[in-house]
């Protein structure tokens, strides 16, 4: 089957798909819908396909893209538009998430998969609300359980819809703690031997007597005159 003719159906696919399809997940559908064919695709096919399309809609023509987020490949509206389509939507449900929720999605990213106990002795403070929360927003899963830990405590990992959102497809995606901490840090002032002579000079007093055997600050008589 020729590029040009499996192009039409990925685009369509993924128009009409509720979820983020894979490159794999493509190949089956297309394979299924077109299962009178002799000749099947196969997922060469697909991902020079799918770079096709991704350069397609990269033209400044269109005010939507198609990138890989969620694990997944999606249509998404270019940054020039979001504030456009807010209007549809509103505020985003994740922008409602209380400080405390927001702190515990932070710690299941980056340290999952992870137990209550542990994001409770890392935040200080019972997590049982927020970690609720999360899993009523789908941004959390449960995974499992730890077979290590006593009582085997229920296991929390981020989930599609968590990378979705941020437009990332693994947790590996997200930006590095280290990359994170370099961008608050406050730069040092350099200083030069000389900003160091010069501020000396003008801390220390230059004391001497006059002829009347009074202390004087020469440095002071200086900057008066």
């Amino acid at each position: 089957m020729e590029l040009s003719n499996i192009i039409p159906h990925i685009e369509a696919l993924i128009f009409a798909s509720e979820k983020p399809l894979t490159a794999l997940d493509i190949v089956e559908l297309i394979n299924n819908a077109l299962g009178f064919m002799e000749e099947r695709i196969n997922l060469d096919q697909v991902e020079s396909c799918i770079e096709g399309i991704r350069e397609k809609y990269q033209s400044e023509f269109y005010p939507f893209e198609m990138k890989e987020s969620g694990g997944g490949w999606q249509f998404l509206t270019k940054k020039d538009f979001h504030k456009t389509v807010a209007q549809l939507n509103g505020d985003k449900f994740l922008k409602r998430l209380s400080t405390a929720a927001m702190e515990t999605l932070a710690i299941i990213a980056y340290k999952q998969p992870i137990t209550k106990g542990e994001i409770e002795s890392i935040r200080g403070v019972n997590s049982d609300y927020s970690i609720q929360k999360l899993l009523e927003k789908e941004l959390i899963v449960i995974t499992g359980r730890s077979e290590n830990l006593p009582g085997k405590p229920l296991v929390y990992a981020t989930s599609r819809n968590f990378m979705d959102y941020f437009g990332i497809n693994s947790p590996a995606d997200l930006p590095k703690i280290k990359e994170v901490f370099a961008e608050q840090m406050i730069q040092p002032t350099l200083m030069s031997e000389q900003d160091f002579k010069t501020a000396k000079a003008d801390e220390e007093p230059n004391l001497s007597v006059n002829e009347s055997g009074d202390l004087i600050n020469d440095n002071s008589e200086s900057s008066n005159a």
